[in-house]
């Protein structure tokens, strides 16, 4: 008797349609739903492109440039607090509502957002590294390696640069073309599945298996 389970034939029938990831829930609730799932979506242009280019900029004064990333820091501080200043100041003589403090404070769900995601980073870590799920194990680890090879050819800043751009465009990427990224995906996971189960077939059911040893029970 094989130790794999097998199919009469390699036809399988039609998939459901699947989502990516199989999630149940829209991508802007997984982001969170707030403030920060907005920016993620370019619900708001203006302050995602913003803040896109801010990062921009610093990437490019750090790594093309060579300016320490302190100094850059320091400088964009002074560039701030001088716009505050002049804001506050002449807010009255061009008749416009001078700043208000809470706009430079973080609101409380997004605070409590934030926890709870990192609350959640922390408990898939854990429960990924029990080894519960091997083969997940497994590509965690070979992610992280890769990553780390990845790392001998980047500067820090350049891989936080590329991972936050990735983060704001592929999101709302793809939320545009949703429907087409979950059939290629659905393709995929049918090609896999199919190519597994030959794979199945042929080479694991083919196994010899040895006795299996009755345990004694006192």
């Amino acid at each position: 008797m094989p130790i794999y389970s097998s199919y009469d034939s390699d036809e399988q029938p039609e998939a459901p349609k699947i989502r990516l990831f199989d999630r149940q829930k829209s991508i802007h609730d997984l982001l969170g739903g707030g403030q920060v799932a907005d920016i993620l979506l370019w619900r708001n242009k203006n302050l995602s492109a913003a803040i896109l280019v801010g990062f921009t900029i610093v990437w490019f004064l750090c790594e093309v440039l060579e300016y320490h990333f302190i100094t850059v820091m320091c400088y964009s501080m002074i560039f701030l607090m001088l716009a505050i200043f002049n804001w506050s100041k002449g807010a009255r003589f061009i008749n416009r509502t001078p700043p208000d403090h809470h706009t430079f404070t973080l609101a409380d769900p997004t605070i409590q957002s934030f926890h709870s995601k990192i609350n959640t980073l922390l408990s898939t870590f854990y429960h990924v590294s029990r080894g519960d799920d091997l083969a997940l194990l497994g590509v965690a680890i070979a992610i992280l390696w890769i990553l780390s090879v990845i790392g001998d050819y980047f500067s820090s800043l350049s891989l936080l640069y590329i991972g936050f751009v990735s983060l704001e465009t592929l999101p709302a990427l793809y939320e545009r073309y949703e429907e087409l990224v979950d059939e290629i995906a659905g393709k995929g996971n049918r090609n896999v599945r199919k190519l597994y189960k030959q794979f199945d077939s042929k080479v694991l059911n083919k196994i010899p298996r040895g006795p299996v040893k009755e345990k004694k029970f006192r």
